[in-house]
């Protein structure tokens, strides 16, 4: 049986860790985590280096709307008529196989692509996608980033600025809708959460919600505090989506198990409230960082949400650094 893509970058990850923890059992503190890429190889190339290889699974819905899970971001697809509309395009590494994913699901072509934010794992296939006819649409934002050169510090990484076929040629600012193979497809702002140009979308007929990078089913968000992230804009992003569904609602995460609902995600905001009051506690009472981390404001959500891939001192610096 091939490993799922969770299970390709889980053992790229766990040797991540493992220089981590060596490092702090010699010298009693962590390193940063651009220090430790430094010493392996960068995430952004391990994750796109597992793109290359890993497979794509399909899974159907309701109302035309599918999730194609295995290249970076969870993708959404609503085929039809006049159409295959895509949420996000993963990563250009795994084309051949979404692709193939495609085909399975219908004939027709790909005319639309909406990016849920600007990072690689979510618009890296922007560009190819734009070849093959889809027009991109997204918040002015990702534009913004995507037109132009950006750093991410948590990952070490300069990315260079889009080719011109992968930025998006339409923008909006705060909502936006769109009719589509009979569906209303309907595009929300969230304002700063994981990054500043964060949207959700939400096929209304068939009660679904792609939520984008400001929802990790079952793991630790990473929050880009680069490009305007904020766990407090991650807490209040996860209270808008709450709000926008009921116990019927069909949630698509942008990372972890792509078929999610809202307990879980009820469960998601209730552990972001608490690591985020417990890191702030630690920070009041004048802890530094490593003493921050030493002190495992995490420990009660571990098991569950530190395996894959912000394990607890990465998810701990990272709302340290927002309150």
């Amino acid at each position: 049986m091939n490993p799922t893509p969770q299970h390709l970058i889980s053992r790229r990850r766990l040797c991540l860790c493992c220089v981590g923890a060596a490092t702090f059992a010699a010298t009693g503190s962590w390193l940063r985590p651009s220090e430790v890429f430094a010493e392996a190889r960068n995430l952004v190339e391990l994750i796109r280096s597992d793109a290359a290889t890993a497979p794509i699974s399909v899974h159907r819905l309701r109302g035309n709307v599918s999730v194609l899970e295995g290249s970076g971001g969870n993708i959404a697809v609503l085929t039809g008529p006049d159409g295959k509309l895509l949420i996000d395009g993963g990563i250009t590494a795994s084309r051949p196989r979404i692709v193939a994913a495609l085909a399975s699901l219908s004939s027709n072509p790909v005319k639309q692509l909406i990016n849920t934010h600007w990072h690689f794992d979510h618009a890296d296939g922007n560009e190819w996608l734009h070849s093959e006819g889809a027009s991109i649409l997204a918040h002015e934002n990702t534009r913004k980033h995507l037109a132009s050169a950006q750093r991410v510090d948590d990952w070490n990484f300069d990315f260079p600025a889009s080719p011109s076929g992968a930025i998006p040629s339409d923008t909006f600012t705060t909502n936006r809708v769109l009719k589509i193979n009979g569906s209303t497809v309907q595009l929300k702002h969230y304002g700063s959460a994981h990054t500043d140009s964060d949207i959700s979308v939400t096929f209304t007929e068939a009660d679904i919600l792609h939520t984008g990078d400001t929802y990790w089913n079952g793991l630790y968000p990473f929050i880009d505090y680069s490009t305007g992230g904020g766990i407090s804009g991650m807490i209040q992003a996860a209270e808008a989506n709450l709000a926008a569904t009921t116990e019927r609602t069909v949630i698509i995460p942008g990372h972890g198990r792509p078929v999610s609902n809202r307990s879980e995600l009820k469960e998601s905001r209730e552990m972001l409230v608490a690591v985020r009051d417990n890191v702030a506690a630690l920070k009041q009472q004048g802890r530094s960082l490593d003493e921050t981390i030493a002190a495992n404001p995490t420990k009660a959500y571990d098991a569950k949400w530190g395996q894959f891939p912000v394990d607890p001192p990465l998810f701990t610096r990272l709302v340290y650094e927002g309150v």
